[in-house]
């Protein structure tokens, strides 16, 4: 007789009498059954089954993976939003996600506008400037302070968005796929915690040769602080 599974038998018995206490599966042997049964179920529910990738069975990480797909899906993305302003007098997808976000946040420094679009200071002057030559945005005082310039969408800048939303929408449906409703709303919780990760860091403006080392350091990575 093997005397392991029984002494691991009494165990279950027990702790199945101390967490029966409200009497919700019946003090016989069905009720153990049951109360056996719902846990497995309950503990399978939480193992979340692995997906297959390219290279996993190579020893490919998942981090290694994850990576890979956002640059992929920041390419298609970029794919789509060149098609939406073909037509347009827009030269990148940059100048209309500036002037949406002048539109929709209102006016803000040049820097604040660089940040929030998340580019380098040279990039952004760049998008800025052709923004301001087009007539879509302009530099005026700040009210609270005469020696900074705010720059505000202009009337032609609102104009020349309108005339591209309805291809813009079309682009922003078609990148997200056919993923469904629920997934779209677990993505966004996925990528803004991966964006409050990774806005603080790029705040800091961390010079490039520092950077990796610095964030291995300072920041918490999966699970551990490395």
């Amino acid at each position: 007789m093997n005397f392991t599974t029984i002494h691991n038998t009494i165990k279950l018995l027990e702790e199945f009498d101390s967490e029966n206490t409200k009497e919700s599966y019946s003090d016989d042997i069905q009720g153990f059954r049951n109360w056996i049964y719902d846990k497995e179920v309950i503990r399978r529910k939480s193992v979340i089954d692995e997906p297959v990738w390219e290279g996993k069975e190579n020893g490919r990480s998942p981090e290694s993976v994850i990576s890979t797909l956002l640059v992929h899906l920041n390419r298609y993305a970029k794919t789509y939003s060149k098609s939406a302003i073909a037509d347009s007098n827009f030269n990148t997808q940059e100048e209309f996600i500036y002037l949406i976000n002048l539109k929709a946040f209102g006016s803000m420094t040049k820097m604040e506008l660089i940040k929030k679009n998340i580019q380098d200071k040279s990039a952004g002057i760049l998008i800025i400037n052709r923004l301001i030559k087009q007539g879509w945005v302009e530099q005026t005082n700040s009210q609270t302070d005469k020696r900074t310039k705010v720059l505000r969408i202009t009337d032609e800048g609102i104009e020349a968005l309108e005339n591209q939303m309805d291809k813009i929408r079309t682009a922003t449906n078609i990148i997200t796929g056919n993923i469904t409703h629920q997934e779209k709303m677990e993505l966004i919780r996925i990528l803004d915690k991966l964006e409050q990760f990774h806005n603080p860091i790029f705040c800091r403006n961390i010079d490039h040769q520092n950077l990796l080392e610095t964030v291995l350091k300072d920041y918490p990575i999966g699970n551990k602080l490395i």
